[in-house]
């Protein structure tokens, strides 16, 4: 990421106490250790300005001082970086075995979680990597994308219980039309809430409709008006249309306004990445486009010093599978403790990059073959992908795709091949 301007965190050689930060939502526990492994403090305080300037004041004594916590992002991690605080983000299954070091019996406190991360900081920490604090712009856009995604997911729960109450008053409407994400469903409902509204309102209202909101098909049109007239005809007991009715109607309603609200994420979310620096490399990835292009930029980040190679970057993606081997046994399996918001953004973007590139395309096909799961083929397509991104960051180039051809002829490519192979099987 982009580490913000006048912030330098410690070196490792420069730390001389170590704190394991045990954090929660209205309070927080610390354990402080010094290079020999004893507890030199061991406190708590609310997660408040009184609070944080208590922290502040019995942590002035240590100035060496790094942090370890299991977390890195979120409130407290905010408060520790604006107070340029060296800090060390512990994966939370690592915190736990850190936790039974100092508790085998499986005993869990606040005090052992704190002082099994400040202890594991100090024995472990100098192969561990500094949280780096990102410049405003990437912290927005980042954020601004986690609850677009957030959103969405709301917005698709609403929708399911949506098609749920149709399903129980209403299936006319859900055999009118598919896709109910779509804004002009709610209007249909909003208004024509039941079967009998439908049917009463007569031909010359569901045309206009139709044409209000540009859905009139020559060849759809009459299939829609045959389903209005017969709306009535089954349909659900008085007191539950009336009930799933009135549900129908609210969700609708609600579902606008999170749209409206969605529909202004999206903008100002496209005019942050207009106007990032690294605009040009994320936007020049084949199938990103304008909705994955700043969720990669804003996941992955522009530093591939975060990284140090893009075998770390593809388990921070969770495409790279993890490896089991014991004695003659040996197996690979999904890797699950990763970035779920990046896996589930290499997954959209590997599915929509291979339907804009023909070798992303045929290397997909191809793992299709080989038994793997649709899934599975996208995850083998975003391991090569992260790979091209990470080369991308290095050199501050955009994607060219001639020159990855090239690279591909050079190094003996098997997928460039059956690229060939299928250009020519379509020429004779």
């Amino acid at each position: 990421m982009h580490p913000k301007k006048g912030h330098r965190m410690k070196e490792w050689k420069e730390i001389t106490h170590y704190a394991g930060f045990d954090w929660a939502r209205d309070h927080h526990a610390v354990v402080i250790v010094n290079s020999q492994g004893e507890i030199v403090a061991d406190f708590e305080f609310e997660h408040s300005l009184e609070g944080w300037n208590k922290f502040r004041e019995k942590t002035t004594a240590w100035p060496n001082l790094a942090i370890a916590i299991e977390t890195n992002e979120g409130a407290a991690v905010d408060q520790l970086l604006q107070r340029d605080y060296t800090v060390y983000p512990v994966n939370p299954v690592a915190s736990e075995s850190y936790r039974k070091r100092k508790a085998p019996s499986g005993t869990k406190t606040d005090h052992f979680d704190g002082w099994g991360l400040a202890d594991a900081l100090r024995v472990d920490g100098q192969a561990w990597k500094t949280l780096q604090p990102m410049d405003p712009l990437s912290q927005q856009l980042r954020l601004l994308c986690h609850d677009e995604v957030a959103l969405i997911e709301q917005r698709t729960a609403l929708v399911n219980q949506l098609q749920q109450a149709l399903v129980e008053y209403f299936p006319a409407a859900l055999k009118a039309f598919d896709d109910w994400i779509c804004p002009f469903t709610w209007d249909f409902i909003i208004e024509f809430p039941t079967p009998q509204a439908l049917v009463k309102a007569g031909k010359r209202r569901w045309e206009k409709f139709l044409h209000t909101h540009k859905l009139w098909r020559p060849e759809t049109a009459p299939t829609r008006l045959s389903i209005f007239a017969q709306a009535d005809q089954f349909k659900a007991s008085d007191p539950i249309t009336q009930a799933k009715s009135q549900l129908a109607v609210t969700l609708c309603k609600l579902l606008r306004t999170l749209q409206q609200q969605l529909s202004k994420y999206r903008k100002q979310i496209e005019a942050l990445f207009q106007s990032h620096p690294e605009h040009d490399l994320f936007g020049s990835l084949p199938g990103a486009k304008k909705v994955l292009a700043p969720r990669l930029l804003a996941t992955i980040g522009t530093d591939p010093e975060r990284y140090g190679s893009h075998q770390v970057l593809q388990c921070f993606a969770g495409t790279a599978p993890v490896s089991y081997q014991s004695g003659q046994i040996s197996k690979a399996k999904i890797r699950w403790a990763c970035d779920k918001f990046l896996r589930h953004t290499v997954h959209l973007w590997s599915d929509c990059f291979r339907k804009a590139s023909v070798w992303g395309q045929t290397y997909y096909e191809n793992k299709r073959k080989q038994g793997m799961s649709h899934a599975c083929a996208l995850r083998c397509l975003g391991q090569r992908l992260l790979k091209i991104v990470f080369k991308m960051l290095i050199d501050k180039k955009p994607y060219d795709a001639e020159l990855h051809a090239r690279n591909q002829k050079k190094h003996g490519s098997w997928v460039l091949d059956l690229v060939n192979e299928t250009a020519a099987t379509k020429t004779r």
